[in-house]
């Protein structure tokens, strides 16, 4: 149920977009009234912006409410629009208790908390959370713009009874409704939240810059980092997404940590997401250039998902049933996203950068953090300063000669992948073997931001997968098949049900390894098409070179922690046998999965090499009638 604004035209209804996992089937709703209800409060970015051509969408800066059917309050971000929320809140007679979520500590998200009414009242009860940095006391910091110098009152004059929370990634509870956070692309630690409650899902991403510079424009397609943060909102009834700039408006914006309204929308889409609320609007915006651009997207969009409206000052929104299924519980092997301990040990990170001008600049970037940096100019230079020791996180300038072999010479064979490796400068995807890439344009504050969140996001990862010797070879072989993209075909459909029959599991599939997504050609038990192969248990079959069996996930250090244990279909049993290219190149796997653990005895290994042959058979034998 959208209240939208009266000057608007009413939006298309949208048919599904089959891009990505939908809602799970245990968050379905029933017939009922609404029971999540969000209203906006504040919808403008970086500055507030009152006036005569902002008086429709608002001028405060973003905080958003929400309300469950049970009553819980959650308020995302505290900024000057809590004013009138709080003052709303003590017209209601009674004390309140509530739960504030901050994306990130600039002063847009949280100028609202000096003048934000419930806190300095008596009785009432509120719990602050904030991403955690190094070191640093939240409290401290959200009281830093209410020192002596800026504000009259300090935080010692609240009189409600407030808790302050450090937040990292992970996933907690607040009463009847599961929050998950995830790291997001901007110039301060900032997190994105997904709320879930009576079967119905919100996700919020304020502020965010596209990793790809391409989706920035609206070209391109998504993948890396952008894919993993539509993953994260995949399948919301609503996504509340920052959408400052317009794509001619990026080139002077890069690295300022902002959405374009072009891939707002295009991760909308991918999600497959019902709404889609764009916000943050910048300063400058005024609300007949907001008019302007919903016309213009909505027209793009057509009959398309998802329904994209403009979010206003006093917006309401309700989405699921009052009688519907109540917020799943938490997720029991997800970390919990709430850090009790502010300390954080000192972290080695070794950098590769021939150029000192880069060093110098990294060196900056981490001067005040907690953190050991060993420079190397070479490989050889960077296996001998590391002494067997393991860096959380390894920088790598690009263009270097040694850049596409420091992956593969620098992991441990013990525990291949724990060390993440990101690339510094250039642009566009990631290059195999490294997680992320440092694009130029790059400030010391943004390197800063980036090593935060590459080196708290270590501290809970799963092993990714190692990249095979020949994985230049394999890639060229799997392309070579056409395979990839492709309609179902019942010659593969008949394998995956017959091995899911025969070994009594729910999920069976044929899955095909590309460069950044294991991408399925069979599925039974499930309708997802493809998922990162940083979370393929496959990716790791084919990196071994042999049936990779996993009796129990959560047992095993390399997958306790990997979403597809920790959240999704939550795989705790696991078997893939490997499919060969005509050439002999190792390009999937016949795999099994099952939501409980168990084992295969020697003669079901036997029969699961025996289907995965078969598979195996159908691909060679079609590359042989077109040859």
């Amino acid at each position: 149920m959208v209240r939208d604004h009266p000057n608007q035209p009413p939006p298309p209804r949208t048919k599904s977009l089959d891009s990505l996992p939908q809602r799970p089937h245990n968050c379905r709703r029933t017939a009922g009234g609404v029971a999540l209800r969000i209203r906006f409060w504040g919808t403008r970015g970086s500055l507030a912006k009152p006036g005569p051509t902002t008086v429709r969408f608002g001028g405060n800066t973003s905080c958003v409410e929400l309300r469950s059917a049970a009553g819980t309050r959650v308020v995302i971000d505290c900024g000057t629009g809590a004013h009138a929320l709080g003052q709303a809140i003590m017209r209601e007679g009674v004390p309140s208790r509530g739960h504030v979520l901050i994306s990130h500590t600039h002063w847009d998200h949280i100028q609202g908390i000096p003048f934000f009414a419930p806190l300095f009242a008596a009785g009432h009860s509120w719990d602050i959370y904030a991403p955690q940095g190094f070191g640093e006391s939240l409290k401290d910091t959200l009281a830093g713009q209410m020192e002596y110098t800026y504000f009259p009152v300090t935080p010692d004059a609240f009189g409600a009874n407030v808790r302050y929370h450090n937040l990292g990634e992970g996933c907690f509870t607040i009463d009847d409704l599961t929050i998950r956070t995830r790291y997001l692309n901007h110039p301060a630690l900032t997190l994105a939240f997904r709320i879930d409650g009576d079967g119905a899902s919100v996700a919020y991403a304020c502020d965010h810059e596209p990793h790809s510079r391409e989706l920035a424009l609206g070209e391109g397609m998504i993948h890396g980092e952008d894919l993993a943060h539509a993953e994260f909102m995949a399948g919301a009834d609503l996504i509340i997404h920052d959408a400052q700039y317009l794509a001619d408006e990026y080139q002077a914006k890069q690295g300022w940590g902002h959405s374009t309204v072009e891939y707002a929308v295009a991760i909308g889409r991918a999600a497959g997401a019902d709404q889609l609320a764009l916000t943050h609007y910048d300063p400058s915006r005024t609300d007949d250039e907001v008019d302007a651009i919903i016309a213009r997207v909505r027209a793009e969009i057509g009959t398309g998902k998802p329904q994209v409206i403009a979010a206003f000052e006093g917006l309401e929104i309700g989405i699921g049933r009052e009688d519907g299924l109540a917020a799943p519980a938490p997720l029991p092997n997800l970390e919990s996203a709430i850090r009790t301990d502010t300390s954080q040990d000192q972290a080695l990170v070794l950098l590769i950068a021939p150029s000192d001008e880069v060093a110098e600049r990294i060196g900056r970037a981490v001067a005040a953090e907690p953190v050991r940096l060993v420079r190397a100019e070479s490989l050889e230079q960077a296996a001998a300063s590391l002494s067997g020791r393991r860096p959380s996180l390894v920088l790598v300038e690009d263009g270097s000669e040694m850049q596409p072999f420091v992956p593969s010479r620098l992991e441990s064979p013990d525990n291949p992948g724990e060390s993440h490796f990101v690339l510094l400068g250039g642009s566009g995807a990631a290059d195999r073997g490294y997680a992320d890439r440092l694009e130029e344009p790059w400030s010391v504050e943004y390197a800063r931001t980036r090593i935060r969140t590459w080196l708290m996001r270590a501290e809970c990862h799963w092993a990714r997968p190692a990249m095979p010797d020949d994985e230049a070879e394999r890639i060229a072989a799997l392309h070579r098949l056409g395979l990839l993209d492709t309609p179902p075909e019942e010659r593969f459909d008949r394998h995956t049900r017959i091995a899911s029959a025969l070994f009594k599991v729910p999920i069976s599939l044929v899955s095909l390894i590309d460069e950044d997504r294991q991408w399925f050609k069979s599925c039974f038990g499930t309708d997802v098409c493809e998922s990162a192969r940083e979370t393929s248990f496959c990716a790791h079959a084919i990196a071994a070179g042999d049936t990779l069996i996993v009796p129990d996930a959560l047992q095993d250090d390399r997958f306790r922690d990997n979403p597809m244990v920790s959240e999704g279909p939550r795989i705790r049993f696991y078997a893939g046998a490997l499919i060969h290219s005509p050439e002999g190149k190792r390009i999937g796997t016949l795999c099994i999965l099952d939501v409980r653990p168990r084992n295969l005895s020697d003669r079901e290994v036997a029969l699961l090499k025996d289907v995965a042959a078969a598979v195996e058979a159908e691909i060679c034998g079609n590359r042989a009638k077109a040859a």
